[in-house]
């Protein structure tokens, strides 16, 4: 009997690492979640080439995360997320984080509420391939001045450009939206007008997102968010055919 009590000891501590194992996500609508350096799935507001940071992995209490960058000189143009937690705040707020690092150009952006812990770790991750993206940068004087010159001479060919779409009256209330343009490229896409829904609010993200990826109006209608994604796409071509 006494010879019996340190082998169930030893059993019960052969299982504990598995009750406490988190896998990660799998893929969700507009980033790859998967670890893999060959895929190409992810949110960018721009071509996919350039330099391409991958942050550590940061281990939070709801699982790892970690992101893929890449930069097109310091301009961020595409965010992979290659880990995540598994957990339905996560894929919700994933795409709204992908989407304002995409407008704000750095890791100044807001934590998204139900999913802080994640926010947090993205926040890091990001700011640290910023980060080792400068270094690089500054490590090759020659192409940083290289990619100056060609960002001021873009500038100055591409003027930049705000149009509003038309108001698009639906079942579940107004859809409008106002976009950026820099030359014959979109920017940026701000809602003026959405509806009061959450699945609105989940939806809009991944429909900005979406856009800046595919330059069109020519993208993927949100599941269970089918009426704003209809008028917000007719907002949008709206906004495309005005600017001319």
């Amino acid at each position: 009997m006494k010879r019996a009590i340190p082998v169930v000891v030893l059993s019960i501590a052969g299982l504990v690492p598995v009750w406490l194992y988190q896998p990660s996500a799998g893929s969700s609508t507009v980033q790859a979640t998967t670890p893999t350096p060959s895929s190409t799935s992810s949110t960018s507001a721009g071509s996919s080439g350039g330099n391409v940071v991958t942050s550590s992995t940061i281990t939070t209490d709801k699982g790892p995360v970690q992101l893929q960058v890449t930069f097109d000189g310091t301009k961020i143009t595409a965010v992979k997320m290659l880990q995540q937690p598994n957990h339905p705040q996560t894929t919700a707020a994933v795409p709204k984080l992908i989407a304002e690092t995409l407008e704000a150009q750095s890791a100044d952006i807001d934590t998204v509420s139900g999913a802080t812990i994640t926010s947090e770790a993205y926040k890091q991750s990001l700011q640290a391939t910023i980060d080792e993206n400068a270094k690089t940068a500054s490590a090759s004087p020659s192409a940083s001045a290289s990619a100056s010159v060609s960002a001021s001479a873009s500038a100055t060919e591409e003027s930049s450009r705000t149009v509003d779409g038309t108001a698009v009256d639906t079942d579940k209330g107004t859809v409008q939206v106002q976009v950026t343009f820099e030359g014959d490229k979109i920017t940026a896409v701000q809602m003026l007008q959405q509806p009061n829904h959450p699945q609105t609010t989940a939806a809009v993200p991944k429909l900005i997102a979406e856009t800046l990826e595919a330059q069109s109006a020519d993208i993927d209608t949100v599941s269970g968010a089918t009426i704003t994604s209809d008028g917000y796409k007719e907002s949008l071509q709206a906004a495309i055919d005005a600017k001319g």
